[in-house]
């Protein structure tokens, strides 16, 4: 008996001591409020305890919220390093070949998309060796087909971004690997007056990794990146 009279005198010093420990364990508190409305009985309503119970929803709801905001931010930078350590890449070689190749291997590792074609617009044959050779990466089409692929019409400008998922990709472009593609991201180029337009696309098997509702700002920035390289190049 003593020794229980001792350890309740010795409890009730250390939360004297200490309140704050109960005041921040959710549950302790719960548990004490929930004894107070039994103690009171059930004909009487405790507004504070009703109070508290909003207040620590309310809590739920802003930690979910600033978990969330981390979340999204993080992401974001990670993305932004991964797009800033792509765009150095592809600035690297000296000649266009490399460049192209570089496109379809490193740059793609390095953004995390399973391919990457350039789709540009010509009277050339596809056939050329030149073409011939590239065509992993390269696709050579007829004018009008990058906004009849983005579902416009060949006289009417295409939207810089489009982000969609598909039940599999078109062969024209993907080739041996359209079959595995489950989403892609599509940035239309202009390589300037007198050119006809171009395009990148990003192709993932992922049918999550390019949805509509995602943000396009960093795509943005690396096709207009990739843009003015390639008019260095065709100059």
């Amino acid at each position: 008996m003593n020794t229980t009279a001792k350890m309740i005198d010795d409890l009730r010093e250390r939360i004297i001591t200490r309140p704050d420990v109960i005041l921040e364990d959710k549950d302790l508190m719960k548990a004490l409020i929930e004894a107070n409305e039994r103690a009171m009985g059930g004909n009487i309503v405790d507004l504070r305890g009703i109070a508290m119970e909003r207040l620590e929803a309310r809590l739920d709801r802003l930690e979910d919220t600033h978990r969330s905001v981390i979340a999204a931010a993080y992401e974001n930078l990670a993305g932004t390093n991964q797009v800033h350590r792509a765009i150095l890449r592809m600035l690297d070689p000296v000649d266009f070949e490399t460049f192209l190749k570089d496109l379809g291997g490193e740059v793609a590792e390095i953004l995390r998309v399973d391919c990457i074609r350039l789709v540009l617009e010509s009277v050339q044959a596809e056939d050329e060796p030149a073409v011939s050779k590239l065509s992993d990466v390269l696709c050579v089409a007829e004018p009008g087909f990058i906004a009849t692929y983005l579902g416009g019409h060949p006289d009417r400008p295409s939207r810089n971004i489009t982000l969609r998922q598909m039940s599999e990709g078109d062969n024209a472009i993907y080739g041996e690997a359209a079959g595995w593609m489950r989403s892609e991201a599509c940035l239309t180029l202009d390589f300037g007056v007198g050119r006809l337009p171009g395009m990148l696309v990003m192709g993932a098997e992922d049918p999550h990794q390019f949805t509509p509702q995602q943000g396009s700002d960093l795509l943005a920035f690396f096709g207009g990146v990739f843009e003015r390289a390639m008019r260095r190049w065709l100059s």
